[in-house]
């Protein structure tokens, strides 16, 4: 749901609220975060993940004279060191190096990680490091204050309060959050943010209204498939960002029952290795039981404990895949660089719902998708939201679908002011004024049911084939249905997916198993004789109510 305002200057002289938002970029279509915030007299950036900061400065030059001292912003806050919200930051420091930049202690350690290519020589010292859990006057009668908010070592969420001789404005920006524990972050702890009396959060909604199964579940689903595919003879290569999952990725591999003592060989190539490298140097303000496991054993490079954990760099041969290994990459290298013709069979596994593309590299080998969720889900979110009670909620980073989807939910409607701007459309924020919520989005398709003698027929209305996300849903025509509680829920099968079952089925079709059984179905129990009923389940696992598919 995108606001009808019109683009209009901060500075413009009309009269308004106290607070305003004019978003330059709010993650969707390829740009990243980066939020101009207006508290009182006072300018905020709230993260800048932009790649090309133009847009901020040619704005600049028709609101002032390019003459002037004039600047953008009296401060920058930025929530963490990933790309998406951090890579601009220095070229927004070469053209006013006036504006102070301010991140958490170990944000401040991270940021220049996004810029190795550009001067490894230079110390990028220019980031101001605040304490965690701490109110700073940054202005007379404007504070801030960082809490931890999961997703990634440093994270935060910014607390901004700004004080007038009537009231306290307060306004909450999470940045990415992520409610559960990870393996190298704890979550976001809602108990330190109750009964703050919040006025705005601007909140992400990466994942929509999706429900996500426990972290754990995450976890054990891919190890299943990296230790499926390496029991098969077949090498894993997984690209990752530089830092955030592949360090999560690298402590899974290490501590799973799957992989420990086993004698395989994992490689991680360079950038992602200067990722481990930055997380060593923070060991202090990783979560306890990181800084215990690393007293006994190294966090990441270890060639005395099995699975053997090693840089790409220090390899000499040519011959990687050879055996069954799995390599970490930095998902902006070329994967030709380690599927050699010579070497042996590979699946190349990414993460759902990512910008990473390894679509084009389908002729190295199979191309499959995980889910090992870093940002908290639909239930999460307005958990969240519920916990905070704010008057306005502002829905940013996220598709345009998943967004519509949450501004949509009627638990929220009832109670909040929702927003969800686009880029360069400002949006006001009246505190404790009269406001007439705008009309949610239809995103429910009424239809009807059939049930004839062997099958159910369900009809919808085709307006639901304008949504963008139809085109993958009815991809291949087919479908599969689950019970959710007391609703149904449809999902589509890719071409992907059916090429995996039907190699799967080619695989053990000569043996009595899960992946030859007639109530296998996505790789979950359909027995309800079964012990595994409704379970997630290895294709070579074997149970008592074993019936073949051909009988």
């Amino acid at each position: 749901m995108s606001e009808g305002y019109s683009i209009v200057s901060l500075d413009d002289g009309i009269a308004r609220s106290e607070l305003e938002c004019l978003p330059y970029g709010v993650h969707q279509d390829g740009e990243g975060m980066c939020l101009l915030m207006r508290m009182g007299p006072y300018r905020v950036i709230l993260d800048c993940g932009l790649a090309d900061i133009s847009t901020l400065t040619n704005r600049l030059n028709l609101e002032a004279d390019p003459d002037s001292n004039f600047l953008p912003a009296d401060i920058v806050l930025v929530t963490h060191a990933h790309p998406d919200h951090a890579k601009g930051l220095l070229a927004l420091h070469k053209a006013f190096p006036n504006i102070p930049i301010y991140g958490s202690i170990v944000t401040c350690k991270l940021l220049p990680l996004n810029w190795l290519d550009e001067n490894k020589n230079e110390t990028y010292s220019f980031f101001q490091p605040l304490e965690l859990r701490t109110s700073v006057e940054l202005k007379k009668n404007l504070t801030v204050e960082f809490f931890p908010c999961g997703h990634l070592p440093g994270a935060v969420a910014i607390l901004l309060t700004y004080t007038t001789s009537d009231r306290a404005y307060k306004l909450l920006y999470t940045g990415d959050f992520f409610l559960s524990n990870s393996r190298l972050v704890e979550g976001f702890r809602l108990e330190e943010l109750r009964g703050i009396d919040l006025d705005v959060l601007i909140i992400e909604g990466s994942y929509g209204t999706a429900r996500h199964p426990h972290r754990r579940n995450q976890e054990n689903q891919l190890a299943e498939r990296i230790n499926r595919a390496i029991a098969e003879g077949t090498s894993v290569l997984m690209p990752t960002p530089l830092l955030g999952l592949g360090q999560e990725l690298l402590m899974l591999l290490r501590s799973h029952h799957h992989f420990t003592g086993r004698d395989i060989d994992i490689w991680v190539d360079q950038n992602v290795a200067a990722g481990c490298d930055a997380y060593l140097e923070l060991l202090p303000h990783l979560p306890p039981s990181v800084q215990n496991f690393a007293r006994h054993q190294p966090l990441f490079w270890d060639q005395r404990v099995r699975p053997r954990v090693r840089r790409l760099e220090d390899y000499n041969g040519s011959n990687i895949g050879n055996s069954p290994c799995i390599i970490l990459t930095d998902y902006t290298t070329d994967l030709k660089e380690y599927i050699k013709p010579q070497t042996g069979s590979w699946v190349i596994l990414q993460p759902e719902k990512t910008d990473i593309q390894a679509e084009h590299y389908s002729e190295l080998g199979t191309i499959e998708t995980y889910l090992l969720a870093q940002h908290s889900d639909g239930p999460g979110t307005t958990q969240l939201i519920h916990n905070l009670r704010p008057q306005h909620v502002v829905f940013v980073h996220g598709s345009p679908a998943y967004l519509a989807d949450l501004t949509g939910l009627e638990e929220l409607q009832n109670r909040y002011h929702v927003h969800s701007p686009q880029v360069n459309t400002l949006v006001q924020l009246p505190i404790g004024d009269t406001f007439l919520q705008p009309a949610a989005p239809d995103t429910k398709y009424e239809g009807e049911l059939t049930q004839l003698e062997t099958l159910i027929q369900i009809n919808l209305s085709d307006n639901i084939a304008k949504d963008p996300r139809w085109q993958q849903f009815g991809d291949t025509g087919l479908i599969e249905a689950r019970w959710q509680g007391e609703e149904l829920v449809l999902r589509g099968l890719t071409q992907r997916e059916l090429l995996n079952q039907n190699s799967d089925r080619n695989i053990w079709s000569s043996l009595d198993c899960c992946g030859t059984c007639k109530h296998q179905r996505g790789q979950r129990c359909w027995n309800p004789a079964s012990p595994l009923y409704n379970f997630k389940v290895t294709l070579e696992g074997y149970c008592p109510a074993f019936e073949n598919e051909e009988e």
